[in-house]
């Protein structure tokens, strides 16, 4: 893993990665399902339309992510069984691991199994080797996503469906691919949260000219 620049905040970001700088925040870990060994759920019929056009990946990337999510989280399941508590989120091919694991061999382990999934392009491996959570810190954490998101709508400072938002021991991790204004904006909402400990960016920075590209809602919505 590569160590992150600390600056004075409870705000973290890791130096570049790939093609659209890709900033990885070093923190504690994601939102989750409330139930352990719950699976990301596959948006379908128009909900899945509506989430991919208001999206800035392509939707074939979009469609990628879900099933990247679903893969590794198989594999995982079936390496490990219950004696691992991990989440996986996958935000244009690039797989966030969160979560606990028993010991530091099927820690390291994990990368291996997301790196043998077909279309993953990067790995941020967060997780602790620790206990697994209970249900009740997994409730808490879904509360701290659930009302973060909605502080980003009241805000109204950037579109909250650029920005994918998880949570763990209390800890809120940002994905996007966003602008430099945009990212500092929604870390500054997370930040001010209800029961935030600490606020980790996960996103790829973008012009404001790309960025209004990838929004201009005219034409068909881009392919991969």
């Amino acid at each position: 893993m590569l160590r992150p620049h600390q600056p004075p905040t409870n705000t973290q970001e890791l130096p570049r990665k790939s093609r659209r700088t890709l900033l990885l925040g070093l923190g504690a870990a994601a939102l989750v399902p409330m139930l352990q060994g719950c699976f990301p759920v596959v948006a379908t019929g128009v909900s899945a339309g509506a989430a991919m056009v208001s999206d800035r990946r392509t939707s074939g990337t979009y469609v990628e992510d879900e099933g990247i999510e679903w893969k590794v989280s198989s594999r995982i399941r079936g390496r490990f069984g219950n004696s691992v508590h991990v989440n996986v989120t996958s935000y244009n091919r690039n797989v966030l691991l969160t979560g606990e694991a028993p010991n530091d061999t099927v820690r390291a382990e994990l990368d291996g199994i997301v790196a043998g999934v077909e279309h993953v392009r990067g790995v941020i491996n967060e997780v602790v080797v620790g206990p697994n959570s209970t249900l009740t810190a997994r409730g808490n954490d879904a509360l701290i996503t659930s009302n973060v998101k909605a502080r980003f709508v009241d805000a109204q400072r950037f579109s909250a469906h650029n920005i994918k938002v998880v949570t763990e021991a209390n800890v809120v991790f940002l994905l996007g691919i966003v602008t430099r204004a945009e990212a500092d904006a929604a870390a500054e909402v997370a930040r001010t949260s209800q029961g935030v400990r600490k606020v980790v960016r996960v996103f790829e920075y973008i012009s404001d000219e790309e960025a209004r590209r990838l929004d201009n809602p005219t034409g068909a919505r881009r392919q991969q």
